[in-house]
């Protein structure tokens, strides 16, 4: 049994908002929205993964050390729209009861990440609005050391493609493991994506319908990695959960990293 870490795809929605004068706003209502519950379901349809599913502020919040613990205890981790700011900031650099006492400095999280991949922990990199370069820049990734780690290469500028009628990716190499059994031809219409480049030394799996990658693979050291540059979740992704083959594709990703087939 493999144990995975998914970071990402969850929200606080706070609302509707009622304009009840022009100085009275009241929210009326807050839910938590899980949107990864589907890929968690997939990754573990076959009964061998357990998957263990947290929001984005969970992984900030972290305290020192554990993100190592994390990184040690997991044989998989996978970011959904995680922006680098989660991994640069700490919330006691905002804590004004702690400034002036001693210096604030913690774990750079950005090179446990980078290090542990290379020491054989596997990775996906999946897309969104704060994934990537994202939108107006927010992802960041590719201005950190995670660059160094990612099987593509990200833009400088914001990199969504947005489509109402959706695009539909395309099979580079049909052969890959990851397609093993899946009729790509099915697919049905992904409404948006995060442009990036192809790199050297990596594999292109799956492009968009204008040849941007859409799945890429790539083995740094002892770790696999997979960036997948849509949400496997809604928006982008709200016909994507419902395909026939999802539990699959997922699945074979997951295999793919552990196994190399």
């Amino acid at each position: 049994m493999a144990k995975v870490y998914y970071d990402g795809d969850w929200a606080v929605m706070l609302g509707p908002v009622f304009a009840e004068t022009p100085f009275n706003y009241a929210f009326k209502g807050t839910n938590v929205v899980n949107y990864g519950h589907w890929l968690k379901a997939a990754l573990e349809s076959d009964g061998r993964h357990e998957v263990t599913s947290v929001p984005t502020w969970e992984f900030y919040e972290l305290e020192p050390g554990a993100w190592d613990t994390i990184l040690a205890d997991y044989d998989v981790v996978i970011f959904s729209d995680v922006e680098a700011k989660n991994f640069q900031l700490a919330p006691a650099f905002f804590d004004r009861t702690r400034f002036g006492k001693e210096p604030l400095t913690f774990p750079d999280r950005v090179r446990l990440t980078v290090e542990a991949l290379h020491a054989g922990t596997h990775m996906m990199f999946l897309g969104g609005w704060l994934s990537f370069n994202g939108e107006t820049g927010k992802g960041g990734w590719g201005r950190t050391r995670l660059a160094e780690i990612l099987p593509c290469r990200c833009l400088e500028v914001e990199d969504l493609r947005e489509s109402t009628e959706g695009f539909v990716p395309q099979p580079v190499q049909s052969a890959h493991p990851i397609l093993a059994g899946i009729d790509t031809t099915s697919m049905p219409p992904i409404l948006g994506y995060n442009k990036v480049e192809p790199r050297e030394g990596c594999e292109v799996v799956l492009q968009w319908p204008d040849g941007d990658p859409a799945l890429t693979t790539g083995t740094f050291g002892a770790g696999r990695v997979i960036a997948y540059t849509s949400d496997p979740a809604p928006h982008w992704g709200c016909n994507f959960v419902y395909w026939d083959g999802y539990a699959a594709f997922w699945s074979n990703a997951l295999a793919w990293l552990l196994t190399g087939s």
